[in-house]
């Protein structure tokens, strides 16, 4: 149980921005929002935060039009079992506990909140891009071994799951593909376990999936091998498991600003202006949460994109959802890409 909870409260007039930062700096995807004399207002999760951004809010937005007004709360004086037992009863990781006037005075922890917990989870890594953006540096070498620091993109991505738990990794594999064979091996020098799959021809994120030899029988991750992130894997799992989806897709927020002002016309009149507005979009990040119902729109052999076989899902009946990434998230497509994720690398995950 936590005591200390300065680093976790807010008041309600707190920036979304703000509130992003408190969670992110506890590790424990929950500030607590409190008046002028500590009584507790209402809670605030990594849950709330992203859905907010999915539904259009802004950074500088209070926090009041996201919180959750009537949190779950414990009396001051209750057993731990008891705590125990209602967080499992909920399915919630922390309730904060109050005392009789509703002032917070501690935070109620489920048990194993205090370290990592390994998942089970398997996570496929699209390693077999030939990295054409990035000539010459592909030339003899693979785009995902190519070193950001002292150690290869691919190192850097599988560290960073293992990290938050995740330990069993496939890599699919084609151009250049032995160099990360010989590099990574069975896992063992990392403490992980990696298996390999190999496209003999171009396959897409899909079409790899048939050619895995072992099909994970829980929800698994797919990701592209190039991708430098943040983001809790943990929490996006938990949000495609809570949703009951069968494809969760992870989007980042993509804003474009028209240069000019723009003019929004009925026929020959003008109805309104607007000067340089800025159009934001959702984009693909290439992070997915997968079911293992989606090998039934698979075929053996057959190449198949992503956006195909989630048409397929989708066309099938089953729910596809969107989870929005708001933490550090960079795609290594271009040598400028490349620079600045060397550059800001130590800054963002440390060495």
């Amino acid at each position: 149980m936590l005591t200390d909870l300065k680093k976790m409260t807010v008041q309600a007039d707190a920036s979304l921005r703000r509130v992003m930062e408190v969670i992110d700096s506890e590790a424990r995807q929950i500030a607590l929002v409190t008046d002028d004399i500590g009584v507790l207002v209402a809670t605030v999760t990594d849950g709330d935060v992203r859905r907010g951004l999915l539904q259009g809010v802004q950074l500088d937005t209070p926090v009041s039009e996201i919180m959750h007004r009537n949190p779950t709360t414990l009396l001051q004086g209750a057993s731990a079992a008891s705590a125990q037992r209602l967080m499992r009863e909920r399915g919630l990781h922390h309730i904060p506990v109050v005392d009789a006037g509703g002032r917070l005075v501690a935070l109620a922890l489920r048990e194993g909140m205090t370290g990592v917990e390994p998942r089970p989870t398997r996570v496929l890594l699209m390693a077999g891009g030939l990295g054409m953006r990035l000539r010459p540096l592909t030339e003899t070498v693979p785009k995902p071994m190519i070193p950001v620091g002292d150690k290869p993109l691919l190192e850097r991505i599988v560290t960073r799951f293992q990290d938050q738990g995740f330990s069993r990794f496939t890599l699919s594999l084609n151009y250049l593909g032995q160099v990360i064979r010989d590099y990574f091996g069975d896992g063992s020098r990392l403490g992980v376990e990696i298996d390999y799959v190999e496209e003999t021809k171009r396959m897409g994120t899909g079409g790899a999936l048939s050619l895995m030899l072992h099909r994970p029988d829980e929800p698994f991750v797919v990701m592209n091998g190039d991708i430098l992130t943040t983001t809790s894997f943990g929490a996006m799992m938990d949000f495609h498991v809570g949703t009951g989806s069968a494809v969760t897709i992870c989007a980042r927020e993509f804003n474009m600003q028209v240069p000019y002002g723009v003019l929004n016309t009925e026929g020959t009149t003008l109805m309104s202006m607007e000067e340089k507005p800025v159009h934001r979009h959702l984009v693909n990040a290439g992070i997915y949460a997968l079911s293992p119902l989606v090998f039934d729109h698979v075929k053996d052999g057959e190449p198949l994109d992503m956006p195909d076989l989630v048409d397929r899902v989708k066309e099938a009946g089953h729910q596809v959802s969107v989870f929005p990434v708001r933490e550090y998230w960079m795609d290594i497509g271009r040598i400028e890409d490349l620079d600045r994720a060397r550059a800001e690398y130590e800054t963002v995950f440390g060495k």
